[in-house]
């Protein structure tokens, strides 16, 4: 199963950067085949409908296409004001944009349409990020994903990792892999 991982947040120590490294890790263990996607190794502008009059930028149809040939994906969505953060709108407003003029992308839900999605996310405070959770799965929904109703929040971030960006504790590890597993499973029964 080809998994996506990514991390709303670019940030150097992010947090959920952090999470996206330790769940592909953990997802690879489990014999995924996964593409770890730093946004920041994107060249994606803020979207602008004069900007993209202009034409699609080339970052954009490369992660358009990266999305459309994975059926699985985990996003690790920080919280930013109790919601995810402007660069996850962002990748999400220009990766769901028809392109008219290139004929394999004149759907803009193509590259969401049937992916199973799991959610994690990771906070220093006591919610670890649920906010944001909250927001994101009604935005993925409209775009035609399925949601996998497991979901891991990591609370108290900042204590959660050792040195190496891994998590120890026995009980974060377990609820990350209960959201890896079911994002497999059903990844591998849906996919097209």
């Amino acid at each position: 199963m080809k998994l996506l991982i990514f991390a709303g947040s670019t940030r150097q120590n992010s947090f959920n950067r952090k999470l996206a490294h330790a769940t592909a890790a953990m997802a690879r263990a489990s014999g995924a085949e996964v593409t770890h996607l730093e946004l920041a190794d994107l060249d994606v502008p803020m979207y602008n409908a004069d900007l993209e009059a202009k034409g699609t930028p080339p970052d954009v149809m490369k992660l358009k296409q990266i999305m459309y040939e994975h059926p699985a994906w985990i996003i690790c969505s920080p919280e930013y004001n109790g919601s995810y953060t402007a660069l996850l709108k962002n990748t999400i407003d220009w990766a769901s944009r028809p392109v008219p003029s290139d004929p394999a992308w004149t759907d803009g839900n193509k590259p969401f349409t049937g992916k199973v999605v799991g959610v994690l996310s990771a906070s220093p405070g006591a919610l670890g990020g649920l906010r944001s959770q909250s927001h994101l799965v009604p935005l993925l929904l409209n775009l035609h994903c399925w949601v996998a109703p497991k979901a891991f929040a990591l609370s108290r971030a900042g204590e959660a990792f050792d040195a190496d960006g891994q998590l120890p504790g026995e009980a974060h590890r377990k609820n990350v892999q209960a959201v890896i597993d079911q994002v497999l499973f059903a990844g591998s029964r849906l996919a097209r």
